[in-house]
C-alpha cells in the first residue's frame, strides 16, 4: 500500500499528463491561450514538486508551506477551464477531466496532510504555519537546551 505522499505525487503526475495532453490542442496561434497553457502546466507541475519539498524539509512549518502553496495551484488549476472558454477553446469539456481528478487528488491531499507530525517543527514567527496551540510569540522550547560546542577551545 502506497504511503498518502506517494499516493499525491502519483496523481499529481497523473494530473500534469492530462493537463500536457489537452495543452497539446491548444493553438500555437493564440497567445493568450499559450499563456494559459504555460500557467495551467506549472500549477500542475506544483502538484507533485511541492510534495517532494515538503516530504524533504520534514518540520511542520515547511510541510504545511508546500501543502498551502499545492492548494492554491490546485484551486488556479480547477477553474483554469473558465479561463479556456473565455479565451474560446474548442475542447474546453476535457477538463472536465482534470477536475474529477484534482478532486481525488484532494482527498488523498486531505489524509497527507493530516499525516504531518505536529511535534517536530520551529515556531514559524510569521504566524501563519505553526502546529495547533502555537503562536509567532511562544517561547522557543529549544531556547531552553544546553549547546556545548565540542569544537570551542574555551
Amino acid at each position: 500500500m502506497l504511503k498518502p505522499h506517494q499516493e499525491l505525487t502519483a496523481k499529481g503526475k497523473e494530473i500534469f499528463d492530462i493537463v500536457h495532453q489537452i495543452g497539446e490542442l491548444i493553438p500555437e496561434d493564440s497567445k493568450e491561450l499559450q499563456h494559459l497553457k504555460g500557467q495551467m502546466l506549472g500549477d500542475a507541475m506544483m502538484l507533485t514538486a511541492k510534495v517532494s519539498g515538503a516530504e524533504g524539509g520534514d518540520l511542520y512549518d515547511i510541510r504545511m508551506e508546500n501543502a498551502a502553496i499545492i492548494r492554491k495551484a490546485a484551486h488556479d488549476l480547477m477553474v483554469s477551464n473558465h479561463s479556456l472558454e473565455i479565451y474560446g477553446f474548442k475542447y474546453v469539456d476535457y477538463f472536465d477531466m482534470v477536475r474529477d481528478l484534482i478532486e481525488e487528488y484532494r482527498l488523498i491531499f486531505i489524509r497527507w496532510v493530516q499525516s504531518f507530525d505536529q511535534w517536530n517543527y520551529i515556531i514559524d514567527r510569521w504566524g501563519l504555519f505553526n502546529p495547533p496551540g502555537v503562536g509567532p510569540f511562544d517561547k522557543d522550547p529549544d531556547d531552553d537546551v544546553p549547546f556545548d560546542n565540542p569544537f570551542d577551545e574555551n
